[in-house]
C-alpha cells in the first residue's frame, strides 16, 4: 500500500482514468468496466479495476487542484507502475468556438500553480501531453463526429478570483483555449516517471458567453458519457 492508496500490488492497471470526482469514478465503473472491483476508499477517494473491451483497465478519483492530483498521480506511477493516464473532468471555455457539452483534447498546459518551484530548474517547464494519446484521441472524435477541439489549456490554482473575464481574454489571446485545475501536475509527473498521459475535458461552463447554461451538478456526474468512452477507448488503443 502506498500513504493515500490501499491497494496491494498488482491491483491497478497500467491504464487508469482519473476523473477528479470519485463518485463520477464509481460510476464509469458501475457502467463501462466488466468485473470491476473496489481497490481504494481511503479519504473516499474510490479506485477500481475491471475490463473494458478485453483490456486491463482501473479508473480512479483525485480529488480538485494541483496538490491533490499529484498526490495520486505520483504514487500511481511511482508505487503502482501505472504507465498510461487519462485525466477526464469539466473545464471553463476560454474561447467563443467552445459550447456548453464540447470537449478539449489538451496538447499542452500553461500554469499558475507554484509546483515546480521546488524543482530549482534554470528555466520556465513546459507540460506537454503525450502525442501518441493525443493524436487517438483527436482522430477517434472526428470518426464519431463528436464536436472535440484540440489545443493549449490553462491550469490554475484558483477556481474563484477577480477580473476572471480579463483573465481568460489574455490567455485566449495566446491560443489558450479552456482552463482546468490539475492537468499541469499529471503532464508533469508523468514526464518524470516517463508515463503517457492526457487530459480530455467536457466544457462545463463559458465566461464569454454567460447566457449558455451551465451544467447541471447531475449531468457533470452522469451525462459525459461522449468523454467517457472517448477517454476509454483512447486508452486502450495500442
Amino acid at each position: 500500500m502506498s500513504m493515500h492508496i490501499e491497494a496491494r500490488a498488482g491491483e491497478i492497471a497500467e491504464r487508469i482514468l482519473l476523473p477528479g470526482d470519485p463518485m463520477r469514478a464509481k460510476y464509469i465503473a458501475e457502467k463501462y468496466l466488466k468485473d470491476a472491483v473496489c481497490f481504494n476508499r481511503v479519504r473516499g477517494m474510490y479506485g477500481y479495476t475491471g475490463t473494458y473491451k478485453s483490456r486491463r483497465v482501473s479508473v480512479m478519483g483525485t480529488g480538485m487542484g494541483v496538490p491533490s492530483m499529484a498526490i495520486y498521480a505520483k504514487e500511481l506511477m511511482a508505487e503502482y507502475g501505472c504507465k498510461k493516464l487519462i485525466r477526464i473532468g469539466t473545464a471553463g471555455s476560454y474561447s467563443f468556438d467552445l459550447h456548453i457539452g464540447d470537449l478539449v483534447i489538451s496538447t499542452g498546459t500553461c500554469y499558475t500553480t507554484s509546483i515546480l518551484d521546488y524543482a530549482d530548474l534554470k528555466g520556465t517547464y513546459a507540460p506537454v501531453a503525450d502525442f501518441e494519446l493525443v493524436h487517438t484521441a483527436s482522430e477517434l472524435a472526428k470518426e464519431r463526429g463528436i464536436r472535440a477541439k484540440v489545443g493549449l489549456t490553462v491550469c490554475n490554482d484558483l477556481l474563484y478570483f477577480d477580473n476572471k473575464l480579463d483573465i481568460a481574454r489574455k490567455w485566449n489571446e495566446y491560443g489558450v483555449i479552456a482552463s482546468e485545475m490539475e492537468g499541469a501536475a499529471l503532464y508533469i509527473l508523468a514526464a518524470k516517471y516517463r508515463a503517457q498521459a492526457l487530459t480530455i475535458m467536457n466544457i462545463a461552463n463559458n465566461i464569454f458567453i454567460p447566457e449558455e447554461e451551465p451544467l447541471t451538478i447531475e449531468q457533470r456526474e452522469r451525462e459525459l458519457d461522449d468523454m467517457i468512452t472517448l477517454s476509454l477507448d483512447t486508452i486502450v488503443a495500442d
